[in-house]
C-alpha cells in the first residue's frame, strides 16, 4: 500500500491511497458492509453511488458464514462480487458494544455469540488469520475499546494490552500478506492518547486509526480529543477515524487532518426515513412530503432523487415497502460521497476554510440527545 498527499489547506488534506485493488481518493467515506453487505444495497448500487472502498467486520463474518468458508469460495471480494478495496475491522469494537457477551483477557476477547450463545475467542493471531482468509486489503488489529467514562488507570491498562496485542498481531502477520493499521486509543485523556500514539507509531505501520471516539461522549469531547490526536500522527500516513459518519463530523474530521471515515449511521437513519440534505436531516415520513411531486433534493444526483418524487418515497415508508430502505440508503450514501468530493475540490483550490464555515453555519445538526439515542439503536 502507498499513500501520497496531493494538496493541503491548513490540516485538511487530499491524498491518494493505492492498494492492490485500486486507488482511493481521500478524504473518503467508507460504507459499512458488516456481514458482507451494505444493508438494503448491492454492489451495483455501491458502484453507482461512487463508493471506492467498503468495510467488513471480522467478528460478524467469522460467526456467519465463517472466514474459512469465504476463503474456500474465493475470498470476500468474489463472495460479494465487489472488485474494489475492502477494509476489515477486527472485532475490537464489538468488545465494547457487546460487553454483556464478552470477557477480555490477555489471550484475547471471548465472546458468547449473539446468534446462538456459542463461545468464540478472538485472539490477535486469529484476527490476522481471519482477515487473510477474507482477503481484505486493509486490516485492523485486535484492540481494547473501553467506554468513555472509564477511569485513567483502566484505560492505561487497556492501552498496554492493546500494545502487547499489536506485537502479537505483527508476529502473526509474518505468515500473511496484508496492510495492517494501528489503532490509537486513550479515551478522553490527552496523556494516554499521546502514549498510544507513541506506542503505535513505534511500529512504523502503513496507517493509523483513531478509535474509542463516538462511543457515548459529547461531541465537544470528541472534537477536542480528535484535534489533539491527529496533531500527533505522522503526516505521511493515512489517518482513519473509526465509526464516525454524520456530515458535520466528517467536515470537522477533515479540518483536523482525517483521511478515512466509516459509520453505519447514514444507512441506519435512512431506514428510519431520515434523509440528509444540505441544511440538515429531513424525515421523509413527515406529512409535508405526502403530495410533493418533485425531487426530494434538487441538488442531489442520486438514483432516488433523479428518478422518483418525494411523495413516492413517503408512500413507500408509510406502506412499509422494502424499496423505501434501498432508496433512502442510496440517497444518504451518495450525499456523503458528494460531500467528500466537494471537500476535495475545495482543498485543492484553497477554498476549504470558507466552505467549512458556510456549510456548518447552514447545516442544522441533530440534537445531542437524539445522537446518543441513535448510537444505542
Amino acid at each position: 500500500m502507498k499513500f501520497s498527499l496531493k494538496a493541503k489547506e491548513g490540516s485538511a488534506r487530499v491524498g491518494i491511497l493505492e492498494t492492490s485493488r485500486g486507488s482511493i481518493q481521500t478524504p473518503v467515506f467508507m460504507p459499512v458492509a458488516t456481514q458482507g453487505s451494505v444493508k438494503a444495497l448491492d454492489n451495483f448500487d455501491l458502484e453507482k453511488i461512487g463508493a471506492e472502498i467498503i468495510l467488513g467486520n471480522v467478528y460478524h463474518l467469522n460467526l456467519r458464514p465463517g472466514s474459512d468458508l469465504i476463503h474456500r469460495l474465493g475470498g470476500l471480494h468474489k463472495f460479494m462480487n465487489w472488485d474494489h478495496p475492502i477494509l476489515t475491522d477486527s472485532g475490537g469494537f464489538q468488545g465494547f458494544s457487546l460487553q454483556h457477551l464478552r470477557k477480555i483477557s490477555e489471550e484475547g476477547i471471548n465472546f458468547k455469540s449473539h446468534i446462538d450463545g456459542s463461545s468464540h475467542i478472538l485472539t490477535p493471531e486469529k484476527v490476522i488469520q481471519i482477515q487473510f482468509e477474507l482477503g481484505s486489503n486493509i486490516w485492523m488489529p485486535l484492540d481494547v475499546c473501553l467506554p468513555p467514562d472509564s477511569n485513567f488507570d483502566q484505560i492505561d491498562e487497556a492501552l498496554e494490552m492493546t500494545s502487547r496485542w499489536m506485537e502479537r498481531s505483527l508476529q502473526a502477520k509474518k505468515e500473511f500478506n496484508g496492510d495492517l493499521f494501528g489503532i490509537i486509543q486513550g479515551g478522553l485523556f490527552k496523556d494516554l492518547r499521546q502514549k498510544s500514539v507513541n506506542m503505535m507509531t513505534s511500529f512504523d505501520l502503513p496507517g493509523y486509526s483513531i478509535g474509542g471516539l463516538s462511543v457515548g461522549e459529547s461531541k465537544e469531547e470528541m472534537y477536542q480529543t480528535l484535534a489533539f490526536t491527529t496533531q500527533q500522527l505522522p503526516e505521511n500516513k493515512p489517518r482513519y477515524l473509526m465509526g464516525v459518519g454524520s456530515p458535520e463530523d466528517l467536515l470537522i474530521g477533515v479540518k483536523n487532518g482525517v483521511d478515512m471515515f466509516d459509520c453505519v449511521l447514514p444507512t441506519r437513519v435512512a431506514r428510519n426515513g431520515a434523509l440528509y440534505t444540505r441544511f440538515g436531516r429531513k424525515n421523509i415520513t413527515n406529512n409535508l412530503y405526502r403530495e410533493l411531486d418533485q425531487k426530494f433534493d434538487e441538488s442531489c444526483d442520486c438514483y432516488f432523487c433523479e428518478n422518483f418524487s418525494a411523495a413516492y418515497l413517503h408512500h413507500l415508508f408509510r406502506a412499509k415497502e422494502y424499496l423505501a430502505y434501498k432508496l433512502a440508503s442510496i440517497h444518504n450514501l451518495r450525499f456523503l460521497v458528494n460531500l467528500m468530493n466537494q471537500v476535495k475540490d475545495r482543498i485543492e483550490n484553497n477554498q476549504f476554510e470558507n466552505f467549512y464555515i458556510d456549510y456548518l453555519n447552514e447545516y442544522k445538526i441533530a440534537d445531542e440527545h437524539q445522537r446518543l439515542l441513535q448510537r444505542k439503536n
